[in-house]
């Protein structure tokens, strides 16, 4: 145990180093991420013995992971830059005000509603790349814009571009062929595509319940944080259109898992939930009477600002254009995201293992490790189309798409090192297992996971989220924690005597709330709307949205596994549901206290 227990230890220092550093001493991540790429590589070298050319390996596969997402976020940059030169994004801002120009509204309807259905679509971090530009384009400061887009990927994000976390991430990381596996299925006389299908469903329901808060929680931290009078109650004031908003994404993604699988929850929940709100809002229904708006531009922090300025995203050259042609840029987006991942001849088409639809990095170095990029299957490649779209349909002249093109290069240089020495200190700790170490240890993760498993015993499922949610915030990928996680999960599940599968689904939950402190996520996110060096204080905010969600899916894990009663997942539900109230009752009660002050000022 005690060797475990300093292993574990050991396994987590890369992981506080690059906290601490970012979150506690605000560090930009182009300094802290190659600080704790330097600590892993060293724990890895000296501890794991993991062999040098391995870790030379495993550093290129996280350069070329880095350049697909670096595409990605260039592809977001163009678009924005494209739809801004148009003159298509004041018309965009135009349709949103007529529904409302209050901002918690226009956060809840773009970035929880249509960012669910990207995520559905698309996944892998392409929410925060669309949600976040249009925000800062609407008139959002860029910190709060990237928040936004940060916090909506919790409860989508399980069934994401797909369903590829559930369908390839639990699928391929419990290993349908082993025997315990087999031992299983024939004791509940399911098939795996069934169990896992099962599995899916569980994951749906406890993110139903977790995810029923977060647009409040969303408008909370946006009214907190960025308002005028930095009030959180005022967030609170829209709690009805909240819940509704929740409900209508979150009551057909649970009925998509059950009746047609892990494929479309998110996609149709957030398509389904979009066009509710939108019919209903624009109908006055729920609408806040009092308007939320961020104040004056001139009293935002200096840290809330982006390099790229919203006041020069409108263009003069602006013309009349109708709402569907402003649209149409992501209207063809979504529509292609869809196409290449829903239906499988197109997917085959885009995904085929021939170049140039894969290029393949086969045992990179001599080793084992083996990567693979889909330039036309990547969301940057389509965002790129969707560029391409708004020059003909918005008649863009030449000078303008140049334009567009040189802003869009200029903005994307500046997060190129965080992210070039983020994702090879992930791909490190991912690959350092016993494949490509002589010491015969479980890689980083795996370790730490072990120790925390070891210490937590029969009351493992409160923690199983937290594991998830450690997987991704280090490969900032659901799939990627689960492929790690799932069988460890389940394995100890089984060893704890409880139902293994409701572990795992505990574990894909945790995954996605870990999304929200996902590091290159948040590079990635903040480079879209030129907000570099910042990525300490995102942390500091999205962390509180990824310990609700590990809190809440641990208690609501335990709960259906061992009912409700005397036990640790009732005392801690009750106890997050007190510790939500009381911060609420404080909320409100502060602002109340301060209205006197206002006024007489």
């Amino acid at each position: 145990m005690d060797n475990l227990a300093i292993l574990g230890m050991l396994a987590l220092a890369p992981i506080l180093v690059v906290g601490v550093l970012l979150a506690g001493l605000r560090w930009p991540a182009k300094y802290a991420m190659p600080v704790g790429f330097v600590v892993t590589v060293i724990i890895a070298a000296a501890v794991w013995r993991m062999r040098p050319v391995s870790i030379a390996a495993a550093a290129i596969e996280g350069l070329i992971t880095a350049a697909t997402l670096l595409f990605i976020v260039f592809g977001a940059l163009l678009l924005l830059s494209t739809v801004s030169g148009s003159g298509a994004m004041n018309r965009i801002k135009a349709g949103f005000n007529a529904i409302s120009p209050d901002r918690r509204v226009q956060a809840i309807i773009i970035g929880w509603l249509f960012g669910s259905f990207i995520e559905g679509a698309s996944g892998f971090g392409t929410p925060a790349a669309v949600v976040a530009p249009l925000l800062l384009a609407l008139g959002f400061p860029a910190m709060a814009a990237v928040l936004v887009g940060l916090v909506i990927q919790s409860t989508p994000v399980s069934f994401g571009a797909v369903g590829t976390p559930i369908l390839v991430g639990v699928t391929n990381g419990l290993g349908r062929d082993s025997a315990p596996i087999q031992a299983r299925l024939a004791e509940l006389g399911v098939t795996y595509p069934d169990y896992v299908r099962g599995i899916g469903l569980e994951v749906a329901i406890i993110h139903a319940l977790c995810g029923l808060l977060i647009p409040l929680i969303l408008v909370t931290m946006l009214t907190g944080f960025f308002g005028e009078r930095r009030s959180f109650a005022e967030g609170l004031k829209v709690w009805p259109f909240a819940i509704y908003a929740s409900l209508a994404m979150t009551v057909p993604y649970v009925l998509v898992a059950w009746l047609l699988g892990p494929e479309f929850p998110s996609l149709l929940g957030g398509l389904i939930g979009l066009a509710l709100v939108m019919f209903t809002s624009s109908r006055g229904f729920l609408m806040p009477k009092e308007i939320f708006d961020f104040g004056p531009r001139a009293s935002w922090p200096a840290r809330w600002m982006g390099s790229i300025d919203a006041d020069h995203l409108d263009t003069e050259e602006s013309r009349p254009m109708r709402l569907i042609t402003a649209w149409s840029p992501y209207l063809v987006l979504a529509a292609v995201l869809v196409l290449t991942r829903a239906v499988p001849s197109v997917k085959a088409f885009f995904t085929a293992s021939v170049p140039p639809m894969t290029i393949k990095a086969s045992n990179i170095l001599g080793t084992s490790i083996s990567t693979t990029v889909q330039p036309f299957f990547s969301p940057g490649f389509w965002l790129i189309i969707a560029a391409a779209v708004a020059w003909l349909t918005h008649r863009m002249t030449g000078r303008q798409i140049a334009q567009a093109w040189r802003v869009s290069g200029r903005q994307l240089a500046g997060t190129a090192v965080a992210l070039l020495f983020a994702v090879p200190l992930v791909r490190v700790l991912i690959q350092s297992g016993a494949a490509n170490n002589d010491s015969g240890l479980a890689s980083m993760p795996v370790t730490l996971a072990e120790g925390a498993a070891a210490l937590a015993g029969s009351a493992w499922p409160v923690l199983s989220p937290w594991i998830g949610a450690l997987g991704a915030f280090v490969a900032g990928s659901n799939t990627v924690s689960n492929l790690t996680f799932a069988q460890f999960q389940w394995s100890t599940g089984e060893a704890i005597g409880v139902p293994p599968e409701q572990v795992v689904a505990t574990q894909a939950v945790g995954g996605a709330g870990g999304n929200p402190v996902a590091i290159h996520n948040i590079v990635a996110a903040s480079a879209t709307v030129g907000l570099l060096g910042r990525e300490g204080d995102l942390i500091r905010k999205t962390v509180l949205v990824t310990m609700y969600y590990c809190f809440a899916a641990g208690a609501i894990g335990f709960i259906a596994i061992h009912g409700l009663g005397p036990n640790a997942g009732t005392f801690e539900l009750i106890a997050l549901i007190i510790v939500l109230a009381l911060v609420a009752y404080w909320f409100v009660r502060r602002d109340r206290a301060r209205r006197p002050e206002a006024s007489v000022s």
